[in-house]
């Protein structure tokens, strides 16, 4: 293989395992070779926009991570492949065969979050959450990212300017706070300040001659600063590495423009970071102590990140001084442990502890970040907005009456604490203590204080709050409870209506009751039975009103609205693409049955199973084996189970077929509610094959039967369905 790859690209390769021994502590070196080899072969001939070989762009994202974020050999190798499974003829199975599920798995992670694109919000949210479920399963998936965005950025000057443009926003705006939030601080800086350079030229060009030319004097300046404060930190026993450092362009342009100031006017470039070597925290804060003696602190700009980490895990002392000519200094003082983490984030866990363990505080933060904002998300848009608030906001830092510390997003209110504690606490939440004052539940919390939350049980969640709170948490928790409480108010108003009218002879219908209350503000059957239940109303009046006011003979309203008639011609033409299309109910190979093949099989039509649900198979009397659901009720009989005519069965991986699948709708029957549910439908990339909605009494009931290709799918439409305005459950159909 060797005498195939020239002398050059061998060259490449010798680099990587030199990185690698120098900073990894155990790897497999031929698990690299392999992955180095394979490589070359899928990008052989293959340009980048620059006309260099494609081949160099998974090399040097190797050689990032390698240098910016050591992580361990299958990182390596997965960084070298990332691009093998969209862009060459390899396959998932060709990765296992070669290089190991691990490997793989984490290619294929990349693979799927590759392609996002700014300019379509559907799209992008898409991308994104995408990236976050991969980041789920294996967080090396976006540390990988990252270093193949970092090459892109390096390299985006051969790109056309409008494409230069895009990639830019989308880091500056993605990638740089994501890169903070996982403590990746100095890569958070390079992202930051190579987007200026393709967002505002100009004004980058302008700051790097403006930085460039002062560098001697802020060195010089520095100098005389470092110097001393060294010498003083060694007599009392403390060994240190001083450093000097300017503030970045990127913060700087930002200054400049949310304070409207010139660069003159920009005081405090310069800044002192002080490393000490030691274990012992207590140290900085000696060390604190020492600096300040000599050099007068600035009380307001004192920040103790030791002592309350960021919530990326960082941890320094952070403070300003005044320095010689009266300049302000920005100082930072943490340990060496610190500092690595400081730089490298979650990364520096591989340094300590060879793999992350998923006791890890840190990283479990993450994780439930991650999940929390997946399971949250509604549409593109707000997915976006719970993306972006997560990523971008302020922290502060809030204490129970025992002392327990909860971060919460700036500008969080009591509300927004009571629910980060417990979702009935959040609920039952009357009023707030805090540092002892009684507050108002929209005033606004700061860092350091004490909050005791009111509660009673007879209080319930209003919709006024969602204009209060800023946690994603919060706003999820108070919907549902609003949802859940009309739904029992319309229940229980259409129980009474029912008992009311049981008396009478006559059929009340929808339109003889809504006429009779639209004086009342009243416009749909559903407000009728809320409104009724909450004694708003009085039923029986309305009855006596629709019998005088009814005209013999007047016929009752139709069942199917113009509405109605909408969907059965959105049903028509989705049935008809599926009958062009070929699409059936059967299709083969899509499973394993008891390790064999060709064997004659067919779905239940009771579970309708889909790839992704845990299955099983019951060999019927004509030999065809039946695959169900494992919580069907027709198979989860203990006798049953226990049949030697029950099999196991296993999803193909390469399945690509569309299997049928049927969901249960519950909601209020309000006027527009067909036309959303088939609206997220129809975004939704699925064909459908029947929809059935029953109204009655301001309630309806829809039976819709769907293809998708697995059970993931039908989650993510579940959830996207069950976000719509008066759906109140979403469930699999189980005849």
């Amino acid at each position: 293989m060797l005498a195939q790859i020239e002398k050059e690209h061998y060259s490449k390769l010798h680099e990587i395992l030199q990185l690698s021994r120098r900073n990894l502590k155990n790897f497999d070196e031929s698990l690299i070779q392999r992955a180095f080899f394979m490589c070359y072969r899928a990008h052989e001939g293959e340009k980048r926009a620059s006309g260099e070989p494609f081949f160099y762009h998974p090399v040097e994202v190797a050689t990032i991570l390698l240098n910016e974020l050591p992580l361990d050999g299958v990182s390596v190798a997965a960084a070298l492949l990332h691009d093998v499974i969209e862009d060459s003829g390899y396959t998932y199975e060709d990765l296992v065969a070669e290089l190991g599920v691990e490997v793989a798995d984490i290619v294929e992670g990349l693979t799927k979050i590759s392609g996002i694109v700014i300019n379509r919000e559907t799209t992008q949210a898409e991308g994104f959450r995408k990236m976050l479920l991969s980041m789920v399963k294996d967080i090396r998936v976006i540390l990988i990212k990252f270093c193949d965005r970092l090459h892109n950025m390096r390299t985006l000057d051969s790109l056309p300017e409008h494409r230069r443009l895009k990639i830019a926003l989308e880091t500056r705006d993605i990638y740089a706070p994501l890169a903070h939030r996982f403590g990746l601080g100095k890569m958070k800086v390079e992202f930051e300040n190579l987007a200026l350079k393709y967002i505002d030229p100009e004004m980058y060009e302008f700051l790097s001659q403006k930085v460039r030319l002062s560098r001697a004097e802020r060195v010089t300046y520095l100098n005389k600063m470092i110097n001393p404060i060294t010498a003083d930190l060694e007599k009392q026993g403390f060994k240190v590495e001083v450093q000097g450092r300017a503030k970045h362009l990127f913060s700087i342009y930002n200054k400049m423009r949310s304070k409207n100031k010139t660069f003159e006017d920009i005081h405090d470039l310069y800044g002192i970071r002080v490393i000490v070597d030691t274990e012992r925290i207590a140290d900085c804060f000696a060390v604190y102590g020492f600096i300040t003696q000599k050099y007068p602190p600035v009380p307001l700009h004192f920040k103790d990140y030791i002592s309350i980490p960021k919530h990326n895990g960082y941890q320094s002392l952070h403070s300003a001084i005044i320095g010689p000519k009266g300049n302000l200094i920005e100082l930072q003082i943490r340990t060496r442990r610190m500092h690595e983490f400081a730089e490298l984030g979650v990364a520096a866990h591989w340094r300590y502890k060879e793999k992350i363990s998923k006791d890890d505080a840190n990283i479990n933060s993450f994780l439930r970040w991650a999940r929390e904002l997946i399971k949250d998300a509604d549409s593109a848009a707000e997915f976006m907005e719970g993306f972006k608030l997560n990523l971008y906001h302020d922290e502060i830092y809030v204490f129970t009456p025992k002392g327990d510390m909860k971060t919460l997003p700036a500008g969080a209110t009591p509300i927004d604490f009571a629910y980060s504690i417990h979702t009935e606490i959040g609920h039952g939440c009357i009023g707030a203590k805090v540092n002892g004052k009684i507050v108002r539940l929209n005033a606004q919390l700061k860092s350091g204080d004490r909050v005791e939350i009111i509660t009673s049980k007879a209080q319930k969640p209003k919709s006024d709050w969602l204009k209060i709170v800023v946690t994603q948490r919060a706003k999820l928790k108070i919907r549902s409870a609003i949802n859940e409480e009309r739904r029992i108010q319309i229940e229980k108003g259409r129980g009474m209506w029912e008992k009311m009218v049981s008396g009478t002879k006559r059929l009340f219908s929808d339109n003889d009751i809504i006429r009779q209350v639209k004086r009342y503000g009243i416009r749909t059957p559903a407000d009728f039975f809320s409104a009724l239940a909450n004694q708003q109303i009085n039923g029986e009046e309305v009855i006596e009103r629709v019998t005088n006011t009814r005209k013999d003979g007047e016929a009752a309203p139709k069942s199917f609205t113009e509405e109605a008639r909408q969907v059965e011609d959105y049903l028509h033409k989705a049935r008809k693409e599926q009958e062009e299309e070929g699409i059936s109910d059967r299709k083969r190979e899509d499973v394993v049955i008891a390790g064999m093949s060709n064997i004659a099989y067919s779905y239940a039509k009771c579970c309708q199973p889909v790839p992704g649900d845990d299955v099983i198979g019951f060999v019927t009397a004509d030999g065809v084996v039946k695959i169900h659901r494992k919580n069907c009720a027709n198979v989860s009989n203990e006798n049953l189970l226990k049949s030697e005519r029950i099999v196991s069965v296993s999803w193909n991986r390469k399945v690509d077929t569309d299997f049928l699948a049927g969901i249960r709708i519950v909601g209020e029957d309000r006027i527009g509610i067909t036309n959303q549910l088939t609206a997220v439908i129809s975004k939704f990339d699925t064909n459908i094959r029947s929809i059935s909605l029953h109204a009655r009494d301001g309630m309806f009931v829809g039976t819709l039967m769907i293809y998708v290709r697995n059970a993931e799918k039908l989650g993510t439409l579940m959830d996207k369905l069950k976000k719509v305005q008066g759906v109140f459950t979403v469930e699999r159909l189980i005849s």
